[in-house]
């Protein structure tokens, strides 16, 4: 997108509903409204709509009062559905957002953050498209619209005049993003840093979700996963687990797979490389120690499989997730200084 001196600002429509999430509803107008020319002019016009204009309830404690009722939408260069409470949603406004969804004019940009991509959804604008969600709502959200080419595991996806963000601050990765499809890396890079954020951010939302291990309940192969997690450092192999639960291996891995809903190795696997994140993010332990422990064998093998598995290496998980503790102060000679 550029712009003459003489050109209106790119407008921008947030839509505003009952039971909107203030942090990411703030997105846009805090990181559009950042967006300025060489001579401090505005690049971006950001209003906020609800349907009739009417005063919305956040899930905190204050409403919102739009500008604007959803005609807005029509005159729209993007338009942004923020994170919704879904079980706040009221089915009057949930039908009068979607139909006005529908009827943008020609070249309009449509865009979610987090559970917004349920309206969208609903307008039958992702129908055969990929797109995210927070992957909280992932499971829900597949049942719900099976049309969805939906992937979990990424940050935003731009599919052109319709893109999705996952949760809350996704949505910041994804206005930078559009900012700097419009108007370049240099006014992005402005933004985020007038702004405090990151102007990007490696990996995808996999490496911010939880997986713990399933529940035992009664399965026949709990004892031997509980088995295999203590020795997880050690040379398990498909035939030691089938054999410690007295079981052919045929069989072993036809009830692993029912029970736990993969293989056994893709299960190893799995709890090895959380295991070794849940390392990097409480020790310092060197990186091939770490593989060493979590049975995942060298260095090497920990960056592939955790490059595989949420998109980041090592270093980059560490640096943006392990927990710092603070440590009594010390002298220049490493004796502890009284407080």
């Amino acid at each position: 997108m550029t712009r003459s001196p003489a050109s209106p600002p790119h407008r921008v429509v947030t839509i505003a509903l009952d039971g909107v999430i203030p942090f990411e509803f703030s997105i846009p107008a805090r990181l559009f409204g950042a967006a300025r020319d060489q001579a401090g002019r505005p690049l971006y016009e950001v209003v906020t709509a609800s349907a009739h204009a009417a005063a919305v309830r956040t899930t905190a404690d204050f409403l919102i009062n739009p500008a604007a009722d959803l005609s807005a939408v029509r005159s729209a260069d993007t338009v942004v559905v923020p994170a919704v409470e879904l079980d706040d949603l009221d089915p009057l406004q949930v039908e009068s957002v979607t139909e006005a969804l529908r009827h943008t004019r020609r070249g309009t940009r449509i865009m979610s953050i987090c559970t917004g991509a349920h309206l969208l959804a609903l307008a039958g604008l992702l129908d055969d498209r990929p797109a995210t969600t927070h992957w909280n709502h992932a499971a829900d959200f597949s049942r719900e619209f099976p049309a969805v080419r939906l992937d979990q595991n990424v940050l935003f996806v731009d599919d052109g005049d319709v893109l999705t963000s996952a949760g809350a601050a996704a949505g910041i990765d994804l206005c930078l993003h559009l900012i700097r499809r419009d108007l370049g890396s240099s006014v992005a890079n402005t933004v985020a840093r007038a702004c405090v954020v990151a102007p990007w951010r490696e990996g995808g939302q996999a490496q911010f979700i939880e997986a713990p291990v399933p529940d035992d309940g009664d399965a026949s192969t709990a004892p031997t996963r509980t088995w295999a997690m203590e020795r997880i450092d050690t040379g398990l192999t498909l035939a030691s687990m089938a054999r410690h639960a007295s079981m052919s291996i045929r069989t072993f891995t036809r009830r692993f797979r029912d029970e736990t809903g993969t293989s056994p190795n893709q299960w190893l696997t799995r709890q090895r490389v959380d295991y070794a994140r849940r390392l990097l993010e409480s020790t310092d332990l060197p990186v091939d120690q770490i593989a060493h422990v979590a049975g995942l064998g060298t260095a090497a093998s920990l960056r592939g499989h955790l490059r595989t598995s949420i998109g980041v290496s090592p270093s980059t998980y560490r640096r943006t997730f392990q927990v710092r503790t603070s440590r009594p102060p010390r002298d220049d000679h490493g004796l502890l200084v009284d407080q």
